[in-house]
């Protein structure tokens, strides 16, 4: 598994490889979904390095990507691909967007960054100015073959090479990437400009959860359990969804409802009772964590109707969402949960078992309401704060 930290290392080691003089801007490509929402994509950018203590200059558009003029750009990156509505994210050196400067640069650069034997990819986009970016793509090819004989390396095809060596065009600058990497999709947080609930009590309500704010909702978490067992599992879940929610502190709120975790029709027990528990709530969006790849649709219907019921809207982020489940999953630290996850998939059975009553009155008594600052010691600080509470 290739962990968040390897991931940072290997930055370090490929901007060790060139000028540490030069200054380099972290570029961030929005989401086809987002560039209608830069403002607020730029103001979460903002808040995430200040909740990471990244310390930086200036947040500003250059044609379709925004610029980051970040002190350490390497921190900064991995920060700031924390958030959602990023197609993906770059380290780059800028200069001029001039034909001669840019085969120079990349020639230079992407030199640099080749191993022995690597098979590489110049890729150029954006926008040209007197001259064809295929052009740019064959000169910086030619002049690496030739500059780099030494190593071994050759050209690769856009299926198959080692090491992408990207260049991304504005009307007046060139900015060629010292590092790339894929950003997590979807829209800004908070760009939907609506409050919504969600409740995460086990693997596929936490991946809605996570789609909730992927697709902009404004999201106040609650997390129900049925054993105290489970609040470790819960515990670390919870941390790999907070960072998304751009602020330093979070408020959660924890409810337990005694129902046996054992057997489908106790699971869909447990999924109606947090549904009560979740109307308790004045939000008037409510997302719930159903699918119909999942569920029967008799199931949903009833779900939706009573949302409906009391005059509340809901939002099911799971539509449409089929394997990119387990993707999604293992993005939130669920690969030891996959076979779990898999299981709750595949349940059989059209039957709608009512909510208990009981269990739901029960929990609201329960309920522990915590505030977690966002830190690297948030799995401890949740189950401390319930365990004093």
């Amino acid at each position: 598994m290739i962990t968040r930290s390897l991931v940072l290392n290997y930055k370090l080691v490929e901007f060790k490889i060139v000028n540490m003089d030069e200054i380099s801007y972290v570029i961030v490509f929005p989401t086809i979904f987002s560039k209608n929402k830069i403002p607020n994509l730029i103001s979460n950018i903002k808040k995430i390095l200040k909740i990471k203590n990244q310390q930086f200059k200036s947040v500003k558009c250059d044609g379709d990507v925004i610029l980051v003029d970040a002190n350490d750009p390497v921190f900064a990156s991995s920060a700031i691909n924390l958030l959602f509505g990023i197609e993906k994210i770059a380290i780059a050196r800028q200069i001029k967007n001039n034909f001669q400067n840019i085969v120079s640069e990349i020639t230079s650069i992407g030199g640099n960054l080749l191993l022995k034997g690597e098979k590489f990819l110049v890729k150029v986009d954006g926008i040209s100015k007197g001259f064809v970016t295929k052009d740019v793509e064959i000169a910086a090819t030619s002049n690496i073959i030739e500059k780099k004989a030494n190593l071994g390396a050759h050209p690769g095809t856009d299926e198959n090479f080692d090491k992408l060596l990207y260049t991304y065009l504005t009307k007046n600058n060139a900015y060629i990437c010292i590092f790339s990497d894929t950003g997590k999709g979807g829209i800004p947080y908070q760009s939907q400009s609506e409050k919504t609930i969600c409740a995460v009590y086990d693997e596929i309500s936490a991946v809605s959860c996570y789609e909730t704010i992927k697709q902009g909702y404004d999201t106040k978490i609650i997390v129900c359990y049925r054993q105290k067992s489970e609040l470790m599992n819960l515990a670390k879940t919870i941390n790999q969804i907070i960072p998304r929610l751009v602020q330093d502190k979070i408020e959660l709120e924890f409810l337990q409802l005694k129902i046996s975790p054992n057997g489908t029709k106790n699971y869909l027990i447990y999924v109606n009772s947090i549904l009560q528990i979740l109307l308790h709530y004045p939000n008037n969006r409510v997302s719930l964590a159903l699918s119909p790849l999942v569920f029967s649709s008799g199931f949903i219907d009833n779900s939706l109707k009573l949302v409906f019921t009391k005059k509340k809207i809901p939002i099911l982020p799971l539509t449409g969402v089929d394997t990119s489940l387990f993707d999604e999953a293992k993005e939130i630290g669920l690969e030891r949960n996959m076979k779990k996850l898999e299981k709750a998939v595949t349940i059989t059975t059209n039957e709608i078992p009512p909510f208990s009553k009981k269990e739901v009155e029960f929990a609201l008594k329960t309920k522990k309401k915590i505030t977690i600052k966002i830190g690297p010691n948030n799995v401890h600080d949740i189950l401390d704060s319930l365990e004093n509470h």
